[in-house]
């Protein structure tokens, strides 16, 4: 009888493992995402594909196209959420990036899921000293403007644009350092 309780109790343990995960102490499975696993795919040049149109309005309120934003640049796309622990893991790795690279290189930050808490997403860039700017969206719209070329079920996810504004590299999950951003941003061209 008690051999049987213990693997009652165990297969329900192992039925419940996926809620539990779901669940998590970080918030990240109430909002409808995938945690990537960092996984990093680069396109060559000859399969390269533009795209597409990204823009919006920022958290300071103005209006921003990366187009225009990155003007001739290659360009680093993150998108993140203040509630996710692997975006708060990750800002550092971005922020360095961005210091390291400088201002040959545009960097924009999109801002999904955060409905109805912008508050949140300033206290995130303030807490983490992000210099660049982010989209406020939290339906990823700017995002359905891009299919087929982006993860936005994963965040946080980041997109690496070549000069012409082609894709050229995508990392599903947290980058995993400064210097594996900045190498797929110099071999993006």
């Amino acid at each position: 009888m008690i051999a049987s309780r213990r693997l009652l109790a165990a297969a329900a343990g192992l039925l419940l493992a996926p809620v539990l995960v779901a669940c998590g102490t970080d918030g990240t499975g109430v909002k409808g995402y995938v945690t990537g696993t960092g996984s990093i795919s680069q396109v060559s040049p000859s399969d390269r594909k533009p795209i597409g149109t990204i823009e919006g309005e920022t958290l300071d309120g103005k209006q921003l196209r990366l187009a225009s934003y990155a003007a001739g640049r290659p360009a680093v796309v993150n998108t993140w959420g203040s509630w996710c622990a692997p975006c708060r893991k990750e800002a550092p790795v971005l922020v360095a990036a961005q210091r390291r690279l400088g201002e040959d290189v545009a960097f924009l930050g999109i801002n999904i899921r955060d409905s109805g808490a912008q508050d949140q997403a300033k206290a995130f860039e303030r807490r983490f000293e992000v210099p660049y700017p982010s989209l406020y969206d939290p339906t990823g719209r700017s995002l359905l403007r891009t299919p087929g070329r982006t993860a936005s079920v994963s965040i946080p996810s980041t997109l690496v644009i070549d000069s012409k504004g082609r894709l050229a590299a995508t990392v599903v999950g947290a980058v995993p350092t400064a210097r594996t951003l900045a190498e797929l941003v110099q071999d993006a061209g």
